[in-house]
């Protein structure tokens, strides 16, 4: 019972409170009248923010239960192009003041805002003569009775940057954010969500010194920006006068670096690769110039430590030095077909290189190994450049196929498809390795040097190999030419000359060296001179090549280098290399052959010569051993006219 009885007095309490809070707040609404409330309001508003806020429409005043003020069609600045326009602007009254008839605001918000920043040539925006006002209301004053808000929030808003006088325009939707106004202490803050590009990015900024950033002098800033296509932090300081300079840490991280431009605006990277991306490093902004240095740069499990530059006026460029211990590249090769995927022809898929367009760069690069599919470089330094869609990659050096390479390469966007340009010198190189991942060639071995200088154009590589133009040379030596050997095959025909019935593709041809000097024009090898010398063999070749469709076309000579029998010449021979460069024939001079034999030399004369009827069958009695029978001896006699 006596529990019972505490309850009992405990409710009468409250009730009690509650109906004298009630009588309170329902006298107060007597003794303050709605006009000197949203009077109060506008005073205190102009005096924590120094704005004067424009109303278009209707102002409703509510003292119980919750006393609130609502202004609708707000307007900032300008009428005809506003800094600032709402739906609904809405202050929330403090319940304590109230009851005793004073109004003080305790926090400001702001329904469906469209906030409008129109950046100007000189650096000014739409927005200065507004923050010059909120300059001079955050400075001290002698009148410390009036009490600010401590909070502000924008809720379902849209702001616009623009500039160019409105030509390009970048707006966030759906703009959620709570600025916690220094009323009390000189920090600022807001937290808060937008929508960019399609993507929710969570938001939160920190000033240390909030009248300072708004007079464009120096101030702490602390910066977080998360969604699903980047994360971005920055801490340090910034100031915009007599320009804007931000100093501090940042780091930035993205599963898709590729995803992540894409989504800021730029045109879709090509290639592969551009996955998982990270990014620290102290940075400096000037003006429109973004300066990185101790740079630490992750991007598709590639580290590398540098420097880095980024300007956006006029084009946007990047610039920078990196180095790295490995460098994998194959992700961004991995797209690039050179060949079918029976490697047997020139891919002929159309080639995309459009995002070389959006931006421009100019990269150095070392590595102490790179990796590219298969290959395995060693120290390499390039330099990478793109301006206006063409690119140049510089080769200083690189340790590959066991020797050197240096050179250039450069691809241009054209109205055929691609230019495509290459300046390269392969020094000590093992030929077959450096020779077949380049072309698919896998049928000479040794070391050697090699220089070409080549150009073409086409929508696909088989239509640019349909264009190619230029020089090349190659120097082997100690090496051989797999798939023949031309030594045995001479010293077989030398013995019979018309045992052709072997294969001639099986074995090697040791070479002490190799000479190549090719002219290439609209895809056709002209094969000005080609030598191959050995202890054992002499080659000589000349001829054509087709690079479209991977044809030879040769003849040459091939010569033993030493005589079989004291006192007579070396046994030489006529021949042709025809088919495909991946499986080429070789195939002797078969007049040569005829002539060389005792026995079927007549068999050619014969042939020259319709008479010589006895002289054929003579020979062929020869070479099979045995006779033969007179043809009017087995064929029906002829009628008679």
């Amino acid at each position: 019972m006596t529990a019972f009885a505490g309850i009992r007095r405990l409710g009468f309490v409250l009730i009690a409170v509650g109906a004298i809070t009630a009588g309170v707040l329902t006298t107060a609404g007597y003794l303050i009248s709605p006009d000197t409330v949203r009077t109060e309001v506008l005073n205190r508003i102009r005096a924590a923010t120094g704005l004067d806020p424009q109303l278009g429409g209707k102002v409703s005043v509510s003292l119980f239960p919750k006393g609130s003020v609502s202004f609708s069609d707000v307007v900032l600045g300008d009428p005809k192009r506003p800094a600032l326009t709402a739906e609904r602007l809405t202050a929330r009254l403090r319940f304590f003041p109230l009851l005793i008839g004073k109004v003080e605001i305790a926090d400001v918000s702001l329904e469906k805002p469209t906030i409008a920043i129109d950046f100007e040539r000189d650096g000014g925006s739409n927005w200065s003569a507004l923050i010059d006002a909120l300059v001079k209301a955050q400075k001290p004053r002698a009148n410390h009775s009036v009490a600010g808000f401590s909070e502000m929030r924008i809720d379902d808003g849209t702001v616009l940057l623009r500039k160019d006088e409105g030509r390009s325009v970048e707006t966030l939707y759906a703009v959620d954010l709570s600025l916690a106004w220094p009323s009390i202490s000189k920090s600022f803050g807001a937290t808060g969500h937008f929508v960019w590009h399609g993507e929710k990015i969570d938001a939160s900024i920190a000033l240390a010194d909030f009248a300072a950033a708004l007079a464009g002098n120096r101030s702490g800033i602390k910066l977080r920006l998360s969604g699903a296509p980047m994360k971005v932090a920055f801490e340090g300081a910034f100031s915009v006068k007599p320009t804007i300079k931000v100093e501090g840490t940042l780091a930035a991280d993205a599963a898709s670096f590729r995803r992540a431009m894409t989504w800021a605006g730029h045109e879709p990277l090509p290639g592969g690769g551009f996955g998982r991306f990270a990014i620290k490093a102290q940075t400096t902004v000037l003006a429109d110039s973004v300066s990185l240095s101790s740079v630490n740069v992750e991007l598709d499990g590639n580290s590398a430590e540098g420097v880095l530059s980024f300007s956006s006026e006029g084009r946007q460029s990047l610039q920078g030095t990196l180095a790295a211990d490995t460098l994998d590249l194959t992700p961004y090769i991995s797209t690039i077909r050179l060949s079918t995927a029976n490697q047997r022809a020139w891919n002929d898929a159309q080639l995309t290189p459009d995002g070389l367009n959006g931006l421009d760069f100019d990269l150095r690069l070392s590595a102490a190994n790179v990796i590219m599919g298969s290959a395995k470089i060693g120290r390499t330094a390039i330099g990478a450049n793109l301006r206006s869609g063409k690119l140049t990659v510089s080769i200083g050096e690189a340790l590959a196929y066991g020797g050197v390479i240096k050179g250039s390469l450069a691809l241009n966007n054209s109205s055929t498809g691609v230019d495509f340009k290459s300046q390269l010198q392969f020094a000590d190189v093992d030929l077959e390795s450096c020779l077949g991942q380049l072309f698919g060639l896998k049928r000479l071995e040794g070391k050697g040097t090699m220089s070409m200088a080549l150009d073409g154009a086409g929508e696909s590589v088989l239509a640019m190999t349909r264009t190619l133009a230029g020089t090349a040379t190659l120097t082997g030596r100690d090496g051989a030419i797999a798939g023949i050997n031309v030594e045995q095959l001479l010293k077989r025909l030398e013995r019979r000359p018309l045992s052709g019935g072997g294969e001639f593709r099986t074995g090697r041809t040791p070479y002490d060296r190799i000479d190549i000097m090719l002219r290439i024009a609209q895809g056709t090898v002209d094969v000005q001179d080609m030598k191959v010398e050995s202890a054992a063999v002499r080659l000589i070749l000349a001829g054509t090549a087709s690079i479209p469709d991977r044809e030879l076309d040769l003849k040459g000579t091939a010569a033993l280098a030493v005589a079989s029998r004291a006192g007579s010449q070396p046994f030489g021979l006529p021949f042709v290399v025809q088919g495909s460069w991946d499986d080429p024939i070789m195939l002797p001079d078969a007049e040569a052959l005829i002539r060389r034999s005792g026995a079927a030399a007549p068999l050619l004369n014969a042939v020259r010569e319709r008479n010589a009827r006895d002289t054929v069958r003579s020979a062929i009695e020869r070479l099979t051993g045995g006779g033969v029978q007179p043809a009017a001896e087995n064929a029906p006699a002829e009628p008679k006219p």
